[in-house]
This record gives structure tokens, sequence and C-alpha cells, in this order.
């Protein structure tokens, strides 16, 4: 498996697979043509349908560097090799000079056809979660020990640097309100739900509020565009801040615990990335929120000192429990059902610590099987329910909106 650098990326909303490869993969082509002086890029399947609303349209303006650019949007096109896929071409003169096909593959990765899969170095030689398992049951060592082992001590500042990043959202966040870009109308809500204290607030309800303030404060910074930590992607990047800010604060849990926690998440998020997919035009929303709702509950087991058989435990039922969620963003925009979700994702985090807590040893299903189990449910999902915007929510909001 492939380092946790590659996996937490610190970078522009409101999309990874949407904004940030695209704007990558866009640059490489304007570097690799810089006598080009025009381009020209046509989108298709996910992108298509939705790049606009994932402002993918600016991103790949910007990564051509203002040069002119000609964007087609096909959304009739289906023989393509990805559900993520544009075609780049460079011009000099009106003479086509250069051409590429993208593919982008979730988490702010791209691959590029004809071309061999430049592939980041292997760290680990473990697979699975059991066979990670069983290396650290062997050592006797904790799994956040054995990223260290492979990845080196420096990975410890990466992730420090992660978790400023994932702090300085959220409070950028709870900083702003007003009203988000998209035609929507979305208010921000972050603040709000902040500011909503009263004298007789529970404990509980207290910590489902903040919970979600946290939650929605990353989710509306992504969806403005604002500097957000792919955990897995940009579209879920705020469950899993959001659940260890909260118990930082709660159970003053110091920084390097933090650090140990993000570096058990990283480990569950790259073996979904490895065995099954992050990216929602690929696999519905289960692969993003899914994979972040089982990264938020590995992390809170791991700084709770839970056990390997607890934490996979608390994996597996987050993960479980999102097995068929669609992905539909309403106009494209990563809005509605987006921000709310984040929020949802990380209260269902905690539950599925407490019932790691209590139930681990009566547990059925491993992480491993359902991590496969949710590749192939999102590989049946109709591709209207993947990151189009033509199904669910997004296709009868906006019919009712027409007729009213």
């Amino acid at each position: 498996m492939q380092s946790l650098r590659e996996l937490y990326k610190i970078g522009k909303g409101p999309s990874s697979s949407h904004t940030m490869a695209p704007f990558r993969a866009s640059t490489l082509f304007r570097e690799e043509n810089p006598e080009a002086d025009t381009f020209k890029a046509i989108l298709y399947g996910s992108l298509a349908k939705t790049g606009k609303g994932h402002h993918t349209d600016e991103a790949i303006i910007q990564g051509f560097g203002g040069i002119k650019t000609e964007l087609v949007f096909d959304t009739k096109t289906e023989d393509i090799p990805h559900e993520n896929t544009v075609d780049f071409f460079a011009y000099k003169n009106g003479e086509e000079i250069a051409k590429m096909r993208v593919m982008s593959v979730g988490g702010g990765d791209f691959a590029v056809e004809g071309r061999p899969q430049i592939t980041p170095e292997e760290v680990y030689k473990e697979n699975t979660f059991a066979e990670i398992a069983k290396y650290c049951k062997k050592h006797r060592i904790r799994i956040s020990d054995y990223v260290y082992q492979n990845e080196g001590e420096e990975i410890k500042e990466f992730l420090a640097d992660v978790w400023a990043a994932m702090k300085d959202c959220i409070n950028e966040g709870l900083l702003t309100d007003g009203i988000l870009d998209g035609g929507l109308k979305v208010e921000r809500k972050a603040r709000y739900l902040l500011d909503q204290q009263h004298i007789d607030e529970s404990e509980i309800t207290y910590e489902n509020r903040m919970v979600c303030a946290y939650a929605f404060a990353v989710g509306e910074q992504n969806a403005g565009g604002g500097i957000v930590v792919t955990a897995p992607t940009c579209g879920a990047s705020s469950v899993l801040p959001a659940v260890l800010k909260y118990m930082q604060e709660k159970k003053r849990f110091s920084d390097r615990k933090i650090i140990d926690a993000l570096a058990v998440a990283g480990i569950i998020g790259i073996l979904v990335k490895t065995n099954a997919s992050v990216s929602g035009a690929e696999c519905g929303c289960q692969a993003e929120m899914g994979t972040a709702c089982s990264m938020a509950a590995a992390a809170l087991a791991e700084i709770f000192g839970m056990r390997i058989e607890q934490i996979e435990y608390a994996a597996e039922v987050a993960m479980e429990h999102h097995l068929g969620l669609t992905c539909d963003p309403i106009a494209g925009l990563v809005q509605i059902p987006c921000i709310e979700r984040g929020a949802i994702a990380a209260m269902r985090a905690i539950n599925a610590l407490n019932l790691a807590n209590f139930l681990s040893s009566t547990r059925k299903i491993s992480f491993d099987l359902v991590v496969e189990t949710m590749y192939e449910t999102g590989k049946d999902l109709k591709f209207h329910y993947r990151e189009t915007s033509e199904g669910g929510l997004a296709k009868l909001y906006l019919k009712k909106k027409k007729t009213t």
C-alpha cells in the first residue's frame, strides 16, 4: 500500500476528483506543451454532468494558466474508461500539437491513458486489515506504531501539518456566515450551531450540536472553495476533523494522541483506496462518506486505547451502515445533501465507537469483507446515482422546483 501522504492532501475544495485532480492534470498538460497558445478540454461522465457545480471548469482554466481554453461538457458519450474522464488538446496557430486523456480516479489522483501509471512507492507490504492485524499482534504493537515503522518518524510531522490544516478549516468555518454561491441559496449554519447554547442543555445535546457545528464548518468551507484536507476526499472532508476536535476538547487528548489517531484513520482510508474506491462517481457516496465515517470511528477507537479488534469493529460498523448510499448532489453542487451528510456521518462514527466498546467480541463481519461489499455495491448502483445529479434528490428537487 502507498503512503498516507497519498491519502491526506491539503488543497482547495469543493471536490478532490472534480477540482483537485483536473487542476493537477491540466497543469501537467500545460507544462508538457509550453508552446501551446490555445487549449481545449472535453469532459465526460460525472465531470460533464456535475463539473460546473464542482467548479471543474474553473480548476482547468486555472491549471492552463489563463491561456485561452475551450471547454466542452459532453453529457452523451458513454463509452469512456472511467466515470470521470477528460480529454485535453493543445494547439498552436490553430493546429493540434498534442492530446491527452485523463481519468480522475478519486481523492485528487488521476491516471493518463496510454502512459505507465506513475504509482507512488509502496511503503506497506500488507494490503488488508487482516494482514495488518496479524503483523501488529505478532510484534505486539498498535496500528499507529505500524505506521511509524513503515513510514518513518517524519510522517508524524506531516500528520501534525494535516491536523493544523483541519483545525484552521474548522476555525475559519465557524467564523464565516452568509449564503453559499451556486444558486441554491444555502445558508452557512456552523456559526449558528456554535452559538445555540442553552442553560439547560444536556451533555448529549451539547455533543450533537458541537460535533455537527465542526462538521458543518468544514463542509461549508469546502463548498465555498476553501482549503480542506482530503479525508478521504474533499466532499467527505468534514467527518474526521469534527470528531477529533470535539474529543480533544472534551477529553483533553494531546496533539500526539491525535496524530496517532490520524495515522490509524489513514490506514483505513488507504485500505479502501487500495481494495475498492473512494470516488463518488465510481461507487456512490458510500465510498466517500462511508470511508470517512470508518476513518473517524477507527481514529476514535485509537485515541481511547481500544484493542485492534475494537478498532476493526468500529470501522466496519461505520462502513456497513453506509452501504448503498447514493451520490446525488443537487445542481452538481457539494452542498445538498453533502454538508449535512458529513455531520450525520460524524455522529455515526461516535455511535460506532460506542458499539465497539461493548460488542466487538460478537462481530461476524470483517472490515475487509465490508470494503469488498462496498465496492461491489457501488459498481451495481445505477449510473445516475453516482455523482451525475440525474437521480435521487438532485432529480426530484429540480423537478419540483420547475413545477412551483
